[in-house]
C-alpha cells in the first residue's frame, strides 16, 4: 500500500510540479488571502491545486529558491486531498520533512525536491489542522546538509480549498 501511495505522490508531484513551470500553462483561477487556486488543462480535464509561498525563510543567509506549498486532488484517490512541499533545491536523500500547525506535527518523507506527508491516512487531518491553524511551518535538511525552515501563511485555505472543491 505505501509503494503505491509513493508512485501516487510521485506522480501528482509530477503533474503539480510542471503545472507550476510554464509547461501546462496554468493559470489563476482567484487568490483567497495568502493562497491561490490555479487550473491546467490535462488531456482536456481541468485539474485545480491551490499554492501558497513561504513569508518567512531560514537561515537568511542561503539561497532557497522558489518553495512552494501546494495541496492538490491525488490521481486516483476521489476527493482525498494531497499536500505537497516543492523546494527549490534538493533535498537530503532519505531525509523526513516536518510540518508543524500550532501543537500537531505531521512527518513527511522525501524525493527530490519534494515533500509528502509520510502517512498517508494522517493527510486529512493536517489539511483540517491547516484550516484551524493561522499558521504552518515546514522544516527540512537540504542536499547540502543545511537545516531550513518555512513559515507560511494559512490565511484564506479554506476558502482555497472550497473553490478548489469545485473545479471540475
Amino acid at each position: 500500500m505505501k509503494r503505491q501511495a509513493l508512485s501516487l505522490s510521485i506522480a501528482l508531484a509530477g503533474t503539480l510540479a510542471g503545472a507550476i513551470t510554464a509547461h501546462a500553462q496554468p493559470s489563476m483561477v482567484k487568490q483567497f488571502d495568502d493562497w491561490g487556486v490555479y487550473s491546467y488543462d490535462r488531456s482536456g480535464k481541468t485539474v485545480c491545486y491551490i499554492l501558497t509561498v513561504p513569508k518567512t525563510m531560514r537561515p537568511a543567509a542561503v539561497e532557497h529558491g522558489r518553495n512552494y506549498f501546494v495541496v492538490g486532488r491525488a490521481p486516483g484517490r476521489g476527493t482525498n486531498y494531497e499536500p505537497q512541499a516543492i523546494m527549490g533545491y534538493e533535498l537530503k536523500s532519505g531525509s523526513r520533512a516536518k510540518v508543524q500547525i500550532g501543537d500537531k506535527e505531521f512527518a513527511m518523507f522525501t524525493k527530490d525536491n519534494s515533500a509528502w506527508v509520510l502517512e498517508e491516512s494522517k493527510e486529512p487531518e493536517l489539511i483540517q489542522s491547516m484550516r484551524g491553524g493561522s499558521d504552518m511551518t515546514v522544516d527540512a535538511i537540504s542536499r547540502r546538509g543545511t537545516a531550513t525552515s518555512y513559515t507560511y501563511s494559512l490565511n484564506g485555505v479554506t476558502a482555497a480549498l472550497k473553490r478548489m472543491a469545485q473545479c471540475n
